[in-house]
């Protein structure tokens, strides 16, 4: 008699679970999404199914503190200054945090998670706050949330070289100036770029000489090409001839 197959035996064990899985009726929401998203991806491989993560839990209604943000899961995410006092319906997802005022969307965040220690995170789009640092620059330097301020490293890095080699008072200036460059002519990357350059060889940022090499190159236009323009006696003479 010959020993059983095992490839047959694991064929036959997962034709049956497939069977299973195919009468069992899901009891959960979660179930029934994760049912629908394998059937959905077996069919079309090329889809984008959704998953379950991108389910939020139930909404949350909070407050704009006059902090300028909101507390969800003791997490501290920031939000403009004209949403003081607003209340705000977040949605948490696991990666991501959505606020609507009503039916809109008016803040977005990456999701954070709260720390064991007691600390609180603080989640800060820099946009939020650089009009309110503008008016009071010297607040940064004491700022609870000032390391989540910067949007990149090359931020980080000219703040610790400001802060080293100049007054407190001057590198807050110029470290908030910085900011407001990258916030009002929209170029953070750009930005960076320079800060990034001027650091490899030892070059203290400074905000009016980044602006002057972030302005457009001045192109000079092409001049005019002389055009002569028949006269209109030309016309007449022309239109003699045809008749």
């Amino acid at each position: 008699m010959l020993p059983p197959d095992p490839f047959q035996d694991r064929q036959s064990a997962a034709t049956q679970q497939q069977m299973t899985n195919r009468h069992a009726r899901p009891r959960t929401v979660r179930d029934l999404v994760k049912s629908l998203s394998r059937t959905y991806r077996n069919a079309c491989p090329g889809l984008t199914v959704i998953t379950v993560r991108d389910f939020a839990k139930p909404a949350t209604v909070v407050p704009v503190t006059r902090t300028g943000g909101f507390l969800v899961k003791s997490v501290f995410y920031s939000a403009p200054s004209q949403l003081i006092g607003q209340r705000l319906r977040v949605h948490v997802y696991d990666d991501r945090i959505e606020a609507y005022l009503g039916t809109t969307l008016v803040v977005h965040h990456p999701r954070a998670r709260g720390r064991d220690d007691g600390h609180r995170v603080h989640v800060v789009n820099y946009h939020h706050v650089i009009h309110a640092l503008r008016r009071k620059p010297q607040a940064l330097c004491n700022s609870v949330y000032r390391d989540n301020l910067f949007p990149r490293t090359e931020y980080s890095e000219a703040w610790k070289v400001l802060q080293r080699d100049l007054p407190r008072r001057d590198a807050c200036r110029r470290m908030v100036d910085l900011l407001f460059i990258a916030h009002e002519r929209a170029c953070e990357a750009e930005l960076a770029h320079l800060l990034a350059a001027d650091l490899t060889v030892g070059i203290l940022p400074d905000p009016d000489t980044l602006t002057l090499r972030l302005m457009p190159r001045h192109m000079t236009l092409p001049t005019d090409v002389p055009v002569d323009h028949p006269s209109l006696a030309s016309f007449d003479a022309l239109l003699g001839g045809t008749a």
